[in-house]
């Protein structure tokens, strides 16, 4: 068996980039790798893949401000040449930040940061922060979520969710919140927006969501 180096990349996704599913994600770096020259490994078998593992999915439309990609090579190479070779052939919104050699492994992720900015028409920024305000304080928070084993289950989510900061900004109202993303319990943008969307009592609200930090059980940064 060939000998293999892994490689952990922190790329951020923004712009119309946010808009790539996660399946022409993986599509679009494994282009990107084939273009960009770095000895990256296949998979053995009648179908070689160039190997690369995304640990945390992000949702459509989300940004992503450090987002993580490994993947493994043949040949050692120094990160910073790898770095620039990849992100002179990524498409505009898709940018590395950093490459290192990987320390853990999928397991330790357990925390997100999510930025949430909400606005809506002939709401101010005020109303909009008194809507979110009506949501913490209720007792439960209770969301579906759909499980293979279990189909479509309700889940109070509200004893999982960490505000970090909330804020008024001009007509807008940004929510900082960390939610679990652990292989046990996994809370999406989406679903926290499904339920803001639900408990609010706002029917127009308009929601930008971004990524911000993946984090271990103890908050330090993942990569």
């Amino acid at each position: 068996m060939d000998e293999k180096y892994a490689v952990r990349g922190v790329f951020e996704k923004k712009g119309r980039a946010v808009f790539i599913s996660h399946l022409d994600l993986f599509r679009t770096m494994q282009r990107a790798m084939k273009r960009s020259g770095i000895p990256v490994w296949y998979s053995q078998g009648f179908n070689p893949r160039i190997y690369l593992n995304f640990p945390l999915a992000l949702s459509l439309g989300v940004e992503g401000c450090a987002e993580i990609m490994d993947f493994e090579i043949t040949e050692r190479q120094p990160f910073d040449e790898m770095l620039g070779a990849l992100n002179n052939v990524l498409p505009d919104g898709l940018r590395f930040l950093s490459m290192a050699e990987p320390i853990g492994t999928n397991k330790d992720i357990a925390l997100a940061e999510y930025e949430f900015d909400f606005s809506a028409d002939n709401l101010s920024g005020e109303d909009i922060a008194a809507g979110f305000e009506k949501m913490m304080l209720l007792e439960k928070i209770e969301v579906e979520k759909h499980s293979k084993k279990k189909g479509t289950v309700l889940v109070d989510i509200k004893p999982h969710i960490k505000v970090i900061l909330s804020e008024c900004l001009g007509g807008n109202f940004r929510a900082t919140v960390v939610l679990p993303a652990g292989m046990e319990l996994n809370i999406n943008s989406n679903v926290f927006n499904d339920a803001f969307l639900k408990y609010s009592g706002i029917n127009n609200l308009k929601i930008s969501t971004k990524r911000t930090k993946i984090m271990k059980n103890n908050g330090e940064i993942f990569a």
